[in-house]
């Protein structure tokens, strides 16, 4: 059957090679469309939740939120894992599926035991589902920047005074502010930028959220006989709209509608609340309105310059990382077309820089091996035409190999093309083995009566059998990769997959392709393989050599043998890891401070940072961006005491202080020394995030201690810690930053209460007006909404005896202080609460 196979092969030439003309075609278009990326994608199959909880506290949070949510997950079909992060005011629930799930069903399936759970959460707290996305998900990242720009010609934009280049016209500056920022990229980029095809999220981080604040006097309040409630309610009666109906006249039908929705600061000062004597009293007679701030979570900075507003492209999980940055780059351009003359959209981070490094290191590779496979045959065959016989065989095996990684799903990135890569020197030994039969034969029967043909097809079969054998054994040693789960079966089957695919491709071209093309480029030349001058020089090395070991056969074997022993000894000496450092390009470095660190603190030593390493690396630092704490609801729930720096390089040739990323990384580290109170953890953005996405755990190795009671797990921690730190290699261990958090507890005195007819909801509301401000209602900007805030003047909250001192009016016609009816204690609680299958769980990093 086979023989007869050669044998129509070797009649259909040109047919063969129009099929290996169309494998190349198709060959190229599948690597067109093949996803790209840098490194293959390793997250597990999970949905997170997120909470927004404004004003609990972390013991609060997981009692009332986590803790409930949790449940419900647990019971889920093939959940492997239920963990959980509960802050001051956040949960987050990470659902970890078996792989062999459907991310789509999985969310499903999460969406509908949520909406079991929403009845007894706390009023105000609407859980959502995180993006669909993964740890390679952030693809490109920018900052959005006010400086100098054309309004002719919209995409120009500088940091610094000037001309414009195209019209050379005096730029404008902008003079926009970080609230005016944070608004533009919230509802003019976002917006525009989640059009794009194979975005699944388009995340805000830095600046400030615009919001009007109501500063309402308590004396005021008391003096016209006003509860707070009757300024929240006044605010949210006085902004609606309504539709009333139609009329018709004659043939017309006119619509009726009212247009009650607040405009500006002016109508929310005119609110009526109440009259007196025919004298109404409104807002402004007892409060003040301003333009300020949300209470932030988190902030950006970038270069050491000062804060700035950054946005991040997250990619839809599956997507081509290449094509989905390509269509960004082209959308924010457009947009930038629409900003206000001065705004600027500037890119700081761009996967398609790695991932073009990624495709350049490993073209160069298979560039390299071909060159040296061409060369390493014409010197052992001396034949430059059976050479090249074979070097075309490179091309058909990666265009087969391309169409079936596409058939087959497998993304193009560094595992999977470097197993084409490692598969260069084995692709082309079928092709050797018939085309060196095929150059023997035609030498041998230079003058027999045999067609072209004829020949081949005879060396062809003489060795189709042993290289089908020898092909089939290659790849059955590559088959116990492909029963690896979990991130070693996705780390190394697209390598399995691909040399497989490669070693089947190279043989189906051994085959069919190479013998048509060796009957026709083949001389039939009468000679000696010995002719070849480097052949005989082996030949002259290698016979004395034989002959000496068969002579001394038993020292032979005895030098061989204790070279195994050797070699096995430093085998076992050798250092493992599971894979090394890709470098990405780019450093990560996560500081931790203590947890009763504010956010304004912790953004103006990020920055000071930030301008330390820009002045002492600048020939190696391109820029950093750094985000400290979190946004509004973000999937990286960070605390205001911890900050992520996010450091771009200049190209390796540029350093000057360094010579390697080792080096570097050694010197930042000594350079942070500067900081007194922080803990700097290096690592790589992508490796950071997919960390924290597989485990929940930002270091590279850690100690899981689990139960209930905090104090314990502390205890046990610190007695890990040394041990730890006694282990050769081990540095920077720590035990997770959970304690030392500050909060005042407000606890309710009931009997007070109750003489004096007070409930809780009354003093909750009052706590809550003074510290964060309670939303009343919504105000449009044109499309953009922003919130009304009531709160009382800065005063009131300057610290607990002043929270004590706010006055609380009684049904009773009278007002005492709130330190009458509760007390006010400055405890230590924990800062975060972990959870990890139903346990509190703590980490030793």
């Amino acid at each position: 059957m086979l023989n007869h196979i050669l044998t129509f092969i070797l009649r259909q030439r040109v047919l063969m090679l129009l099929l290996g003309g169309l494998v190349l075609l198709l060959g190229g278009m599948a690597w067109m469309s093949l996803p790209i990326d840098a490194f293959p994608d390793v997250t597990n199959v999970q949905v997170m939740i997120l909470a927004e909880a404004q004003g609990l506290s972390p013991e609060e949070v997981e009692r009332l939120v986590t803790f409930p949510m949790e449940t419900q997950m647990s019971g889920l079909p093939k959940v492997r894992q239920v963990r959980s992060l509960s802050q001051s005011g956040l949960s987050q629930v990470v659902v970890i599926f078996d792989d062999s799930m459907d991310t789509y069903f999985v969310r499903q399936q999460v969406f509908e035991r949520l909406a079991m759970v929403r009845d007894s959460l706390p009023p105000g707290v609407e859980p959502m589902l995180g993006p669909i996305s993964t740890g390679l998900g952030e693809v490109y990242q920018y900052a959005v920047a006010s400086g100098y720009g054309c309004a002719q010609h919209r995409d120009v934009w500088s940091d610094s005074d000037g001309d414009c280049p195209v019209c050379d016209t005096p730029l404008e500056a902008a003079n926009q502010d970080l609230m005016a920022l944070r608004t533009i990229q919230d509802w003019l980029i976002s917006p525009q930028l989640r059009r794009v095809r194979g975005l699944n999220e388009v995340n805000s981080m830095g600046g400030f959220v615009r919001q009007f604040h109501v500063i309402v006097d308590p004396d005021s309040l008391i003096k016209y006989g006003l509860e707070l409630r009757d300024v929240l309610d006044a605010i949210q009666a006085n902004n609606r709209n309504a539709g009333a109906g139609f009329i018709v006249k004659d043939f017309e039908q006119i619509n009726v509608v009212s247009q009650g929705l607040l405009k500006g600061m002016e109508d929310i000062l005119s609110i009526v609340l109440k009259a007196e004597d025919g004298t109404p009293v409104t807002i402004q007679d007892l409060a003040s309105v301003e333009r300020a701030p949300q209470v932030r979570s988190g902030g950006a900075t970038q270069d050491g310059l000062g804060e700035t507003v950054i946005g991040m492209a997250i990619m839809l999980k599956g997507e081509n990382s290449q094509a989905v940055v390509n269509r960004v780059k082209q959308a924010l351009g457009e947009i930038q077309k629409s900003l206000p003359v001065g705004v600027g959209i500037r890119p700081f981070y761009d996967r398609t820089d790695l991932v073009q490094a990624c495709i350049r290191t490993v073209s160069s590779a298979l560039a390299q091996g071909g060159v040296l496979v061409i060369l390493v045959l014409f010197l052992l065959l001396w034949d430059l035409r059976a050479a090249l016989t074979v070097a075309l065989s490179l091309p058909l095996t990666a265009a087969a190999t391309f169409l079936l990684m596409g058939w087959q799903g497998v993304t193009a990135n560094l595992m999977s093309l470097g197993g084409l890569v490692i598969a260069v020197g084995m692709v082309v030994d079928a092709a050797i083995i018939v085309t060196e039969n095929i150059v023997r034969h035609m030498s041998e029967k230079a003058h027999a009566q045999e067609t072209r043909e004829q020949v081949a097809g005879f060396a062809v079969r003489e060795v189709a059998r042993p290289v089908i054998f020898a092909v089939f054994i290659m790849v059955i040693v590559f088959v116990p990769l492909f029963t690896l789960e979990s991130l070693e079966g996705k780390m190394f089957k697209p390598l399995a997959l691909t040399l497989c695919f490669a070693l089947l491709s190279s043989l189906v071209v051994s085959l069919t392709v190479v013998p048509v093309l060796s009957a026709m480029l083949t001389k039939r030349t009468s000679r000696d393989i010995h002719e070849n001058p480097l052949v005989r020089l082996f030949h002259r090395v290698h016979v004395p050599v034989l002959q000496l070991a068969l002579k001394g056969r038993w020292i032979t074997v005895g030098v061989a043998g204790a070279l195994m022993v050797g070699a096995v000894s430093m085998f076992f000496q050798l250092g493992t890891e599971f894979l090394p450092d890709l470098d990405e390009g780019a450093i990560a470095i996560n500081v931790v401070r203590l947890p009763t660190a504010g956010l304004d603190g912790t953004v103006a030593q990020t920055q000071l940072m930030e301008k330390h390493l820009m002045a002492k690396f600048s020939h190696e630092i391109k820029t950093i961006v750094s985000k400290t704490g979190r946004s509004e609801i973000s999937e990286d729930p960070m605390g205001p005491e911890q900050s992520d720096l996010m450091i771009i390089l200049h190209p390796r040739s540029q350093w000057q202080v360094a010579e390697t990323k080792a080096d570097l990384v050694a010197q930042m580290e000594e350079a942070l020394k500067a900081f007194p109170g922080i803990r700097p953890a290096f690592t790589q953005p992508i490796a950071l995030r997919v960390n924290e996405l597989i485990s929940g755990i930002k270091s590279d190795v850690a100690i899981k201690i689990f139960g209930q009671d905090m104090d314990r797990l502390v205890a046990a921690a610190e007695q890990i810690t040394p041990i730890l730190g006694s282990i050769d290699g081990a540095k920077d261990v720590a035990i997770e930053q959970v304690s030392g958090f500050s909060q005042i507890v407000v606890a309710f005195d009931r009997a007070a209460m109750a003489r004096h007819k007070i409930n809780a909801e009354t003093l909750n509301e009052r706590l809550e007006v003074a510290v964060a401000g309670k939303n009343a209602s919504t105000l449009y900007d044109g499309l953009v909404p922003v919130d009304i805030v009531v709160r009382f003047p800065v005063t009131s909250r300057a610290d607990k005896t002043a929270l004590a001192d706010l006055l609380v009016p009684s049904p009773l016609g009278y007002s005492l202080r709130m330190g009458d009816l509760a007390t006010f204690t400055l405890e230590e609680a924990p800062a975060k609460i972990n959870r990890e299958d139903a346990q509190r769980r703590l980490l030793v990093e």
